[in-house]
């Protein structure tokens, strides 16, 4: 490989990383903002059709508790949440995200009625969102609507993301998450098929899994060629099923430094075309038990590429040998 190749790989808009900023600012030509939506959606894991708890570390706000007032209307909720960011700084360009609960469960007629109020084939609600992303699960995907949800390309970027948190099944099993590997390959495989970019998010320090089952999951995530990923740390949350299980038994946390180490070795193993959404998670600071340290993103953040920097580490550059 020459020099010059290797210099791009490590320098992404000034990251050691194919950072989520560096590819919206190379395909908008500015930076893109994101409006956090509720749609008002359900999951298997709670109505009972799977299960009533959850995965045990969800939040009663399905994971979305930045998310819009679901009580509003699609467009209301776009309307304020562009308000919003807009009396901080002047923003142009957003990603219209569905993120509480599972986004695609219900049948195709009522997530038309949702997503067409924002995006149709021959519609768009607001010029100036240039992305669709949607939340959701890889067993509540089906043709059907994966091939909808190719249609609105011809108006929007259109991204799907899947909770996926870890590959190993005694964990799955331990979270309750309701579905297996095939599931996700499935998934997948239908996602490429239609051409819809797909990002998977993957949780850091589940409970008893180690650095290396970590670091597993994200190599399997790597060959499954996947488009992007988010990682999250484990935040325990008040009044989750999680939260009763540390309490009655502790199990460890990641401190920041483990944290840091195991999240730039994951970046070693994945391919640098790999777009990198997140590599921290948000709680809100009223409800995180633990860790308290996640609350300073920009410090985890810097840590990360500090850590980088320092030891000339870039994404995949294990990838390469």
């Amino acid at each position: 490989m020459n020099t010059d190749a290797v210099t791009q790989q490590k320098n992404w808009n000034g990251k050691p990383y194919h950072s989520l900023d560096h590819m919206l600012r190379e395909r908008f030509g500015e930076k893109v903002y994101k409006v956090t939506l509720n749609g008002g959606m359900s999951c298997p894991n709670r109505d009972g059709k799977l299960g009533s708890r959850g995965c045990i570390f969800c939040s009663a706000g399905g994971s979305g508790d930045f998310a819009a007032d679901a009580e509003l209307s699609v467009t209301e909720q776009i309307d304020s949440q562009i308000a919003l960011l807009s009396a901080k700084r002047p923003i142009h360009k957003y990603i219209a995200y569905f993120q509480a609960n599972t986004n695609t469960y219900d049948t195709l007629e009522n997530l038309k009625k949702r997503y067409e109020q924002l995006v149709s084939e021959n519609y768009l609600y607001n010029e100036n969102i240039k992305v669709l992303s949607i939340a959701t699960r890889p067993d509540c995907l089906n043709e059907e609507i994966v091939k909808y949800l190719a249609s609105l390309k011809k108006k929007i970027d259109v991204w799907v993301e899947l909770g996926f948190q870890t590959m190993h099944h005694s964990t799955a099993i331990l979270i309750n998450r309701g579905y297996d590997n095939v599931k996700l390959e499935q998934a997948v495989s239908l996602l490429k098929k239609y051409h819809i970019t797909t990002i998977v998010h993957i949780i850091n320090g589940l409970p008893y899994e180690t650095k290396d089952q970590m670091i597993e999951t994200v190599k399997y995530l790597n060959n499954l060629k996947i488009d992007g990923i988010k990682i999250h740390m484990l935040h325990i949350m008040k009044d989750t099923p999680l939260a009763t299980m540390y309490a009655n038994n502790p199990f460890h946390i990641l401190t920041l430094n483990e944290y840091v180490d195991i999240v730039v070795n994951q970046l070693r193993y994945l391919d640098e075309n790999i777009v990198i959404h997140r590599l921290t998670g948000d709680a809100p600071k009223d409800l995180l038990i633990e860790p308290t340290w996640t609350l300073k993103k920009f410090v985890v953040l810097n840590e990360i590429d500090k850590y980088m920097r320092k030891n000339n580490i870039y994404q995949g550059d294990l990838c390469l040998k």
